[in-house]
């Protein structure tokens, strides 16, 4: 600790041997700077507020009718986008500065500073004040500030008004381009569907008929019906042909027994049965008109009529021993005709029946495909179509949306403090640049007299001398000074106060009179 307290001894010593060097310095810096100070261009900015307003009676009622953009990201994009490099260009040319510019390289680096200086942003907050914007720009020239102030404003508004138009012009066209290619989409999607139904009429699901799987079923059904009326047929023929050739008997009641309408033969009753039968099921399908209708009432007809005379054959009257065979042996030849007409109609049938079975079913493997095809161009044709529709409603809400952004008072731009540039410059911060000054002569003047002694020492004590030296100091010889030295040593002790006093009162005049020092500047010509 002593040995650093001896070492800041020595430093001292030695920086006061120089003070008056370091007194120079501290003045010569001082003054220089604070002339520089005092001589740099004032800085003035140029500002200016504007208010967006966005509340308007007309979007809340046309809510929900169109599309309105939100105004706080619109105006917020405008902000961000307006200072770019074709708006700075403007802003050159609506001030003239374009004139002093002589070649690429000044226009450049204006172009870059200008970018740089140029400060748009949200002027408050809270309610409202976020519509609220500040302009602002600082140069040496205050008209010139003011002016691209102004220009900037200008350019503002105009993006505003400008980029609302373009959004709904923009987004009209868009549309009109996707309602003509959906259009077109759709065109093609329906000639697709119509020549496919076209096509594939009666294998398509949905149709009155019913689809493939359910005639599929019926035709089976139907098949299976006419296959067993053809089987009945057949056992009714050949139970006559058994009665004509004698294989089977003919039974004959006699009239006193019962009436004509009772006489049971029990092929005949065997037949007719049979025949009601297949007319019950066939009138489930059928009408009355229909031709296997008719023809099954005929045959039941002539089979009545047919027994009614074979009871009138084996009436008691008749003596003649062959009558159970030449009237009988007629009457089972036509019910014979009759049972083979039958027979032909029913095979005739069963194989209408058996070949629209036979086409079905060789569908079987074309009917899914036919159906996914289906499928696939019904949904092509309903997306085609609800875009298509609904790109028509967006066409007329986007229409309506630019009525509604150009309708007068829908955003309107109101100026609050119009640009303008106060008489006292913000800038240079000179109290701030004088102090800077001060300290700095300061340091330059005690830095420049310790160098110097650093360069010129000397010895201060006798430890000092000891240590460079090695030799042995046996004692020092103090310094008398007469009456004639103390009188000139205080005077220029004096003389060293009363200089930092100066420098000191100096400082402090510069800074109480620093707002003086801007005004007189100010007053100096451009």
């Amino acid at each position: 600790m002593n040995e650093l307290i001896a070492l800041l001894y020595v430093y001292v010593k030695g920086i006061w041997k120089y003070r008056w060097i370091a007194v120079a310095i501290i003045w010569s810096v001082a003054i220089v700077g604070w002339g520089v100070v005092i001589k740099l261009p004032n800085d003035y900015q140029a500002s200016s507020r504007i208010y967006v307003d966005t509340q308007s009676i007309l979007r809340p009622l046309m809510a929900g009718m169109t599309v309105s953009p939100n105004p706080q990201q619109q105006i917020s994009m405008v902000g961000r986008t307006l200072i770019t490099r074709p708006n700075v260009e403007r802003i050159i040319r609506m001030v003239d500065l374009d004139i002093t510019v002589e070649t690429e390289e000044a226009r450049e680096r204006l172009v870059t500073e200008l970018i740089k200086e140029i400060k748009l942003g949200a002027a408050g907050s809270g309610s409202g004040g976020d519509n609220i914007y500040s302009i602002s720009y600082n140069n040496k020239n205050p008209i010139l500030a003011k002016d691209i102030v102004q220009s900037l404003l200008t350019i503002f508004v105009e993006e505003g008004l400008d980029r609302k138009k373009g959004d709904s012009s923009s987004a009209l066209q868009f549309i009109d381009q996707q309602i003509a290619e959906f259009e077109a989409k759709l065109i093609a999607a329906e000639n697709a569907l119509t020549e496919f139904k076209q096509k594939n009429i009666g294998l398509l699901p949905g149709q009155s008929n019913g689809d493939y799987y359910n005639q599929l079923l019926k035709a089976e059904e139907d098949l299976k019906q006419s296959q067993l009326a053809l089987k009945e047929a057949e056992k009714a023929r050949d139970a006559i042909k058994k009665q004509i050739s004698g294989d089977a008997p003919v039974f004959v009641v006699e009239s006193f027994a019962t009436s004509p309408d009772t006489i049971v033969n029990p092929e005949l009753d065997a037949r007719i049965r049979t025949l009601k039968g297949n007319l019950d099921n066939l009138r489930l399908n059928f009408t009355e008109k229909h031709p296997d209708v008719v023809a099954t009432n005929r045959l039941i007809a002539q089979l009545e009529e047919q027994k009614k005379e074979e009871a009138k054959l084996t009436s008691p009257g008749g003596n003649d021993p062959g009558r159970n065979y030449s009237p009988m042996l007629q009457q089972l030849n036509v019910a014979l005709a009759d049972a083979e007409a039958l027979v032909a109609s029913v095979i005739a049938r069963v194989e209408e029946y058996q070949a629209r079975y036979n086409r079905l079913k060789s569908l079987s493997s074309a009917i899914p495909k036919v159906e996914a095809e289906f499928t696939q161009l019904n949904r092509d044709y309903a997306v085609n179509k609800a875009n298509y529709e609904q790109l028509l409603e967006r066409r007329i809400s986007a229409r309506m949306s630019g009525e509604l952004t150009s309708a007068s008072g829908l955003m309107s731009f109101r100026i609050i403090d119009p640009p303008k540039v106060p008489e006292i410059p913000v800038g240079p911060n000179r109290i701030k640049f004088l102090t800077i000054v001060f300290f700095s002569a300061l340091l330059a003047g005690i830095g420049c007299a310790f160098l110097i002694s650093q360069v010129r020492p000397a010895f201060y004590s006798q430890n000092n001398l000891r240590e460079v030296t090695k030799i042995t100091v046996l004692g020092a010889v103090p310094m008398v000074w007469t009456d004639q030295q103390k009188t000139q040593r205080k005077r220029r002790l004096f003389a060293f106060g009363l200089s930092l006093l100066l420098l000191t009162g100096l400082y402090g005049t510069l800074l109480l009179y620093s707002e003086s020092l801007v005004r007189l500047v100010a007053k100096a010509p451009f």
